[in-house]
């Protein structure tokens, strides 16, 4: 059994609930892919086809935002679980440009999956379940694997750097959650979502000055947080 499929990522139940509720308890989803839609279409885009690489992939709802504003890009997606990869499958019925790859990050990271030509690498809300090392080995591969002048971009979850803020920005998620609830957004009772979170022995969230740090370290320039919500924050840099 793989590192991954020892996580509740490999299960159905856990993953359907999941992609049920996930607009309900992801404090203003919508504004970090609208940022990650406008970071497109001001760098990416252009006269040629690009090349996407979307890990942790989910049921592909970044690369539909991505897709949205380029029709015309090709995009590899990459998940660890079968369950969301057939449910992007679903999503993306039809569309020859999009290619699936089930492998985990570990597995990515020493092996030849991928080639080594994608213009922009993004991933969603998958990173902060690994160990710190793991995260700066997974940039590492990043960075391999866009071609120059390409982008990375991460929309995630972070530690805050002190207890203090920590305990504030769980209070501002709880917050978020009961202002839904207040305005008949969802009928789902997430008060105590943030316990979840930091329970979870599958979230390993890091500082944001670390992940831009070990970003540096694997040879990205222009590394900078892009938006941020408490602890949910969009960053990234660029292969010079």
């Amino acid at each position: 059994m793989s590192e991954f499929d020892g996580t509740r990522w490999a299960d159905p139940d856990f993953i359907k609930e999941y992609l049920d509720n996930a607009e309900a308890y992801v404090p203003f989803r919508h504004s970090m892919l609208e940022m990650l839609r406008l970071f497109y279409l001001h760098f990416i885009k252009g006269n040629r086809t690009k090349k996407i690489l979307d890990l942790g992939c989910g049921d592909g709802v970044i690369a539909e935002v991505i897709l949205s504003a380029d029709d015309g890009v090709r995009v590899t997606l990459v998940d660890g679980a079968d369950e969301m990869l057939k449910k992007a499958r679903e999503r993306f019925s039809g569309n020859e440009n999009v290619k699936y790859v089930c492998a985990s990050f570990q597995e990515l990271v020493v092996g030849s999956l991928l080639p080594a030509d994608f213009d922009l690498a993004v991933s969603s809300l998958a990173i902060h379940h690994l160990e710190p090392e793991q995260k700066e080995a997974l940039f590492r591969y990043v960075f391999s694997r866009l071609n120059s002048g390409g982008y990375f971009v991460n929309i995630d979850v972070v530690r805050g750097p002190t207890d203090e803020l920590e305990g504030w920005y769980m209070e501002v998620w709880k917050e978020w959650i009961e202002e839904r609830k207040r305005a008949g957004m969802t009928d789902q009772d997430f008060s105590d979502i943030s316990r979840r979170y930091q329970e979870n022995e599958d979230n390993r969230p890091d500082t944001l000055e670390f992940q831009l740090e070990s970003l540096k370290k694997a040879g990205f320039e222009q590394v900078d947080c892009y938006y941020k919500y408490g602890v949910f924050t969009v960053f990234g840099g660029k292969k010079v």
